[in-house]
């Protein structure tokens, strides 16, 4: 740049002694000033002569510009007079600049090969011709929990309330976009502040790569996922941590969620804004979690069929905070089945159940697991309603033994501002209700029951992108073994906000 925002250099000292060889033809100054953007290719040759043939400065106005030069190029201490005189010098000396700069921004914009902007998925750089594109978002979560951090799932867990506590739940970095075809989809994220487990505290800080992933999606009715990525089985896990309705997940999700696994995929969707409207999802993986390879003689297979019933899609994510004008739902079923070392999965890879034997000490195709799920979602005019309803059984090859699990949720939530003016606009108050029935720690044969009642509300800045979220969670356990039960309230909140 010719001149600097920050200390702007007084066109003035350069245009006032030079106006003077000027007539009512443009100065020598503007046009040299012109003709060095045009060779610096700055400017084309089309904005170079239309510039040119603005209106001219007159003689007077030439002379003034002369006049208004700063006391110091006229050898002159400053006087008051002078001072003022200066000062609309300065204010001359901006405008002409401002002008410069948007004649060059202008020019940059036009030619450049490459476009920055800045939208949901944070900072975006693309090609004109739309075959390159890459965004790159940062994500945080501030989270302040009492007394729990986390779900207790058995009476220790009960019993140990670790008192308040702050925490960095989630740092993640995402950078996705395409390449060579806007059909060839990239994306993966970092996660710089893991927990060792979905639902347990911070304890380890070690960066992680947690999803990378590439589709090949040329036609809506069918594509191909390879990489690894939370495996498309359930609406609640595959909704993003930061697209919640609440704080966290509800309690089903640590006993069945597969979460994320390294494989291929098919998917797509058929029928599109029909009755008949539906996605698929058919997928072969390691079955061992996260950055594993397959060490089983066996892989996890899994299938999931959706229904948008009313011939619009339903994205993957919670509340209708984008109030969605038309009615718009889906029902889906899912399943998988794995054999190998694990009994449940998180965001740290391959885990066990409580009481089942851990993935280092199993033998490689001990446990045979297999779950199917329901599930229902719907939004409309700020109202949402999600269910799922969850069966695992997990057959220990070893010990010649089956364990039957379930899990069910339902959640809701609406903008009631909706209803009455004199509530805040960007205000959601929602609700949830979650019941797992699972075995007993000490004795599989015996089940404990749990339940899990929330209250939350979420004030929402800017969508999910920016959000406040407060919840109220009441928790009980049905301890089989014991015959006792035992409660626990627990408060939290959070600040999710992404960049």
């Amino acid at each position: 740049m010719l001149f600097s925002h920050s200390r702007p250099f007084p066109a003035s000292i350069i245009l006032g002694p030079l106006f003077c060889f000027s007539a009512v033809t443009a100065s020598a100054t503007d046009r040299a000033l012109l003709d060095i953007l045009l060779g610096n290719g700055l400017i084309t040759e089309a904005q170079h002569a239309q510039l040119i043939e603005k209106e001219q400065l007159t003689t007077e106005e030439v002379f003034a510009n002369l006049t208004l030069a700063p006391p110091e190029i006229r050898n002159e201490a400053p006087g008051d007079s002078e001072k003022a005189e200066l000062a609309k010098s300065v204010a001359l000396d901006e405008s002409v600049q401002r002008a410069i700069d948007d004649a060059v921004a202008s020019a940059i914009i036009s030619e450049s090969p490459v476009i920055a902007s800045y939208g949901s998925k944070g900072f975006r750089f693309e090609t004109r011709d739309g075959n390159w594109q890459t965004n790159l978002q940062w994500r945080a979560q501030m989270r302040y929990s009492n007394p729990y951090g986390s779900d207790p799932q058995q009476i220790s867990g009960f019993e140990d309330a670790s008192g308040s506590s702050f925490e960095q739940r989630r740092l993640r970095m995402k950078i996705g976009g395409h390449g060579f075809q806007p059909w060839i989809k990239y994306y993966f994220e970092v996660d710089l502040q893991p927990a060792r487990d979905v639902d347990a505290d911070a304890v380890s800080s070690a960066a992680r790569v947690i999803d990378y992933r590439i589709d090949l999606a040329k036609w809506d009715w069918g594509g191909v996922r390879l990489g690894q990525w939370k495996v498309d089985l359930n609406r609640e896990r595959v909704d993003s941590s930061g697209r919640q309705q609440f704080v966290e997940r509800s309690i089903v999700n640590r006993i069945f969620t597969v979460d994320r696994q390294v494989g291929v995929q098919l998917r797509g969707r058929l029928f599109k804004a029909t009755p008949a409207d539906m996605r698929y999802y058919a997928g072969v993986f390691n079955g061992e979690g996260r950055a594993v390879k397959n060490n089983s003689s066996d892989h996890l297979y899994m299938g999931r069929l959706q229904w948008n019933f009313l011939g619009r899609d339903l994205a993957w994510r919670q509340t209708d905070v984008e109030y969605t004008d038309l009615p718009t739902g889906s029902l889906a079923i899912a399943g998988f089945t794995n054999t190998g070392p694990c009994t449940r999965w998180s965001s740290s890879g391959c885990g066990n159940l409580d009481g089942f034997t851990k993935p280092a000490v199993a033998s490689e195709d001990q446990f045979k697991v297999e779950q199917a799920v329901q599930e229902f979602a719907f939004k409309y005019r700020g109202f949402s309603l999600q269910q799922e309803w969850h069966r695992k059984f997990v057959t220990d090859r070893v010990l010649g033994t089956e364990s039957d699990l379930t899990g069910f949720y339902i959640q809701s939530g609406y903008f009631f501002h909706n209803l009455l003016d004199a509530i805040p606009a960007p205000l959601e108050l929602a609700a949830r209700y979650a019941y797992v029935s699972e075995p007993n720690k000490s004795v599989r044969s015996i089940y404990n029951e749990r339940e899990e009642f929330t209250l939350g509300a979420n004030w929402f800045f800017s969508g999910h992108s920016n959000k406040v979220t407060v919840d109220f969670s009441h928790l009980t356990l049905d301890d089989g073994l014991l015959g006792s039960d035992h409660t626990e309230n627990r408060f939290r909140i959070q600040w999710d906000v992404s960049f």
